[in-house]
């Protein structure tokens, strides 16, 4: 069984998981830079910071593309479903929160006229040939 970490030595690990630029985050811009596609990061669009801060903007097309982390956003995988066994009522509270929020500001941005795609990091694991995700990207954004 794994020791218990102290307080400060969690706080120490979480600090480190980035919310911005991950892998997959980055294989998503990387495959629609390739195909011609130009964007803008992190929300900033013409008319100033959109609701929830997209990771990709494509302006122009008023789509959006989110590049969410399975577990912190609770998704329907196995990832997603994980119930962490210390401080339990914390973290389900938390994730219950950030999926309340995603679902906000996803109805936010579509009531301003936006599309919105949310891909998710398990679509990265499960395959080895990442056309299928790029296809979904690109019939998304064509």
């Amino acid at each position: 069984m794994a020791d218990k970490l102290t307080p400060e030595q969690r706080s120490a690990n979480m600090s480190r998981i980035r919310g911005k630029n991950t892998k997959p985050e980055l294989l998503v811009r990387q495959l629609l830079h390739a195909r011609g596609y130009r964007y803008r990061l992190h929300g900033s669009a013409a008319g100033g910071k959109l609701p929830g801060k997209p990771d990709l903007v494509f302006a122009g097309r008023r789509k959006v593309i989110f590049v969410n982390g399975c577990f912190w956003h609770s998704h329907d995988c196995r990832a997603g479903q994980h119930a962490p066994k210390n401080n339990a009522e914390f973290w389900s509270a938390k994730r219950e929160r950030t999926a309340a929020r995603d679902a906000d500001q996803r109805q936010q941005l579509q009531a301003e006229g936006w599309q919105v795609l949310t891909v998710w990091e398990c679509e990265f694991k499960r395959s080895t040939d990442l056309s299928e995700l790029e296809n979904r990207l690109v019939s998304f954004l064509d």
